[in-house]
């Protein structure tokens, strides 16, 4: 069998649908999230360890996580399919699944409401589950609603993420990264600006952006020994969020995944910037 690479665009529909029997590995957990909220979990019989929602996922046979995950691993499960999304599968990750003969559906995904809509249809388009689809988005819509009700205030706190796995890696989101996509659309600015992706936090910036709100992963926050470890972080007790100790945390996947839940996770974060 050939290997399909499909690089899904607003043609989606154009794109013949899967059979609907067809074994999946899914290697984003927002497209994880999506496949079940279509129905479909029963076909997905592997997924990166990002792919934790609904909890039944983290049952699944996990091969690796999205960014570093080997062939070997899928190749071993049997799959018809591999989906994920495009920026995230290295090009000899799919010359191995092609020499294998596996299917490769990929993704491409834009941090907004409309991105995840459109997000959704692709993926419904591509396995075949498109009335599924309108449920999830009329969900989505109604979350949204309620989140754009409860965040009226005129008031943007600056926010400082931080990506941490403890005091040896400590890194801020920049700009176009989906957490700062996340903070504007909870009412909130990103206190730091200039650059885009990542870089390692410096406790000179630290104190120039001069953060209201310093937001984690839960899972960060943890890594660094609660609040008072994140307090004895260098340059953090300077600034207005350590002087108020306004820390905030999320689940990772909530925040970052753009998903079926975004409007929950706008709702969420925009409470706890309050």
């Amino acid at each position: 069998m050939v290997l399909t690479v499909l690089a899904l665009t607003a043609k989606a529909g154009a794109i013949s649908k899967l059979a609907a029997n067809q074994k999946i590995i899914s290697l984003n957990g927002t497209i994880s999230e999506i496949l079940a909220g279509l129905g479909l979990e029963p076909n997905i019989i592997g997924t990166d360890i990002t792919s934790n929602y609904p909890e039944s996922l983290k049952r699944k046979p996990k091969v690796g996580h999205n960014r570093n995950i080997s062939a070997e691993g899928i190749i071993a499960l049997q799959p018809d399919v591999v989906t994920g999304i495009t920026t995230e599968i290295k090009p000899e990750l799919a010359a191995q699944l092609k020499t294998a003969g596996i299917k490769l559906v990929l993704f491409t995904q834009d941090f907004s409401a409309d991105g995840t809509r459109k997000l959704i249809k692709e993926v419904a388009g591509a396995f075949g589950a498109q009335p599924q689809a309108q449920k999830l988005i009329a969900k989505l819509d109604a979350d949204l609603a309620a989140a754009n009700k409860s965040n009226k205030s005129g008031a943007k706190p600056k926010v400082l993420f931080i990506y941490a796995r403890g005091t040896g890696t400590m890194l801020v989101a920049g700009e176009g990264t989906s957490v700062e996509k996340m903070i504007q659309l909870a009412g909130g600015q990103n206190a730091v600006s200039g650059f885009s992706d990542f870089k390692p936090l410096t406790s000179e910036a630290l104190v120039a952006a001069n953060p209201d709100v310093i937001l984690l992963f839960s899972s960060g926050m943890e890594s660094l020994g609660g609040t008072a470890g994140l307090l004895n972080v260098q340059g953090v007790s300077q600034t207005n969020a350590g002087r108020n100790k306004k820390f905030i945390t999320m689940e990772g996947e909530l925040l970052t995944g753009f998903g079926p839940r975004l409007g929950q996770a706008v709702v969420q974060l925009s409470q706890k910037l309050k």
